[in-house]
């Protein structure tokens, strides 16, 4: 633990698994003294509130679905129930197209309608609600207040077969800085993870119909030829809560092994 969040209140959206567990668990690394953790999954979202007690912070597990509006308001309630407040949000809850669909349903003329309308309400408009809900405590920190939104390099390039999941993190980009500009001083930030070994990604790739195929058209781009790790976001994510990041707002950080660093491909 090096204190670099001390006695800090926090909520992680998506924390059942992958970044979203990565993130809780190192935010109680780093010295938060509570962090409230909220997934449609109750019995994962659990254990990751295990995890996050082994680090020494207290902890509190919240089943949650983001597509209904009380749930997501009972979730922020419940920080200033339990813990007094808030001073850490983590929006990292996400879904992708192909989760939701098989064959060729998966393009912008495919794609139905109920699917763009579940991955909009999960990852740009929950993200918002989420936000609103918390303002207000946000607001009221006087511990560096701090918002980390996760995006993904497809909010900054297109990829086929997932229109939705695209669209919506280029909204969360952008959600990201006019909620700095609004909320400051509360800062605003937002990752833009690329390929991570995360079950989102691993339940994507085994969607695709050439698994191989797909796993080499992911990595060939990267400068870094392996998968990113939820603990390498976990850290980037904790900085940007962290006093460390005080001059910093309003910003997309890409961690994607320097995929969007040229326009080749590794051969």
């Amino acid at each position: 633990m090096d204190g670099s969040l001390d006695g800090r209140v926090a909520l992680v959206t998506g924390a059942g698994r992958g970044i979203g567990r990565a993130i809780a668990v190192e935010l109680a690394r780093q010295g938060a003294s509570a962090v409230v953790v909220a997934d449609l999954d109750t019995a994962a979202v659990r254990e990751t509130a295990e995890l996050v007690r082994a680090e020494g912070a207290k902890a509190e597990a919240v089943g949650c679905d983001l597509r209904v509006r009380d749930d997501i308001g009972a979730m922020v309630a419940r920080c200033a129930e339990r813990f007094g407040g808030l001073d850490v949000l983590v929006n990292n809850a996400g879904v992708i197209d192909t989760a939701f669909t098989t064959g060729r349903d998966r393009g912008v003329a495919s794609l139905p309608e109920e699917v763009w309308d579940t991955v909009y309400e999960v990852n740009l408009k929950a993200v918002w609600l989420t936000t609103k809900f918390a303002a207000p405590l946000l607001l009221r920190s006087t511990r560096g207040p701090a918002i980390v939104n996760t995006a993904s390099v497809s909010g900054l390039v297109g990829f086929p077969d997932c229109p939705a999941y695209g669209v919506t993190k280029a909204g969360v980009i952008h959600l990201t800085k006019v909620t700095a500009v609004d909320l400051a001083p509360v800062r605003c930030n937002c990752l833009c993870p690329g390929v991570i070994d995360t079950q989102l990604t691993r339940d994507h790739v085994a969607a695709a119909g050439d698994r191989e195929a797909t796993e080499r058209a992911l990595l060939a781009p990267q400068l870094v030829d392996r998968p990113g790790r939820p603990e390498e976001v976990a850290r980037l994510a904790c900085f940007l809560a962290s006093d460390d990041a005080a001059f910093v707002t309003g910003a997309a950080h890409v961690i994607d092994g320097g995929a969007l660093a040229w326009r080749g491909v590794r051969s």
